[in-house]
């Protein structure tokens, strides 16, 4: 199980939100590749970065900020990104960058032939992000909530070839209230590529509870507020998921 920091780009600066709500932000950092080389130090394995103003705009917008971070870490760890990524030459350019994996969220739900071509451009590089509440997915920052069954789409793109799913139950994003552990099982159980779990991971417990159905799929989990805030220790999460997992590497 990896444990896996985010870090979340809004104006250059590292924040976090509440379930989504641009307005409602906290600045953790002013120097993203600071906090990317603070995390590789406490020994992790892969980093998230999500460009905020991107997901709201359509298009990147803090393609700086990432550039300086990949500049920090190198070829250290794998980065996947997303946010605003609507096309496949910003696709490119990314991975161009040194980006390994780059997250497609709302264009896969408003534009599936464009996940499915990118999955055919870049194999191995394309995961797809689902955010949903109440099982039905949101789109557009979180900003508007579909029709889509969260189940239905993920079963289709994961014929499309996407390396993993990112899952975030928007209801718990950011609001230290612990994972919902019953609906990222229900979503990874039938399906064969990895689900990684994002959204309310609180405290080691959270971790704990995640590590008991890494069998069903769920292979890594996205941290933010928590390890900002102090309500979670990321090295003593890494290690915690690593004991609990020993035939991981």
């Amino acid at each position: 199980m990896l444990i896996i920091p985010a870090i979340d780009l809004k104006d250059g600066h590292c924040v976090r939100l509440r379930q989504g709500v641009m307005e409602d932000s906290t600045v953790f950092s002013e120097d993203p590749a600071a906090t990317a080389r603070h995390w590789l130090a406490q020994g992790a394995r892969r980093l998230h970065l999500v460009d905020l103003n991107g997901a709201f705009a359509g298009k990147p917008r803090n393609e700086s900020a990432v550039r300086s971070i990949i500049e920090a870490v190198g070829d250290e760890v794998p980065v996947q990104l997303g946010g605003g990524i609507r096309d496949l030459e910003t696709i490119e350019r990314y991975l161009d960058l040194g980006v390994t994996y780059i997250i497609v969220g709302t264009a896969a739900v408003k534009v599936p032939g464009f996940l499915h071509e990118a999955c055919d451009a870049f194999p191995g590089h394309i995961m797809v992000g689902l955010d949903a509440k109440g099982g039905k997915v949101a789109v557009n920052g979180w900003s508007k909530l579909t029709g889509h069954d969260v189940s239905d789409l993920a079963k289709r793109f994961e014929d499309y070839g996407v390396e993993a799913i990112i899952y975030t139950d928007i209801g718990r994003d950011g609001m230290l209230t612990g994972v919902n552990i019953e609906a990222t099982v229900e979503l990874a159980r039938p399906l064969h590529v990895p689900v990684i779990a994002s959204g309310g991971i609180t405290n080691l417990d959270d971790v704990r509870n995640l590590c008991e159905v890494e069998t069903e799929g769920i292979t890594g989990a996205i941290t933010g507020r928590a390890i900002y805030e102090g309500t979670l220790d990321f090295a003593a999460a890494q290690a915690l998921a690593d004991e609990l997992s020993p035939h991981l590497p």
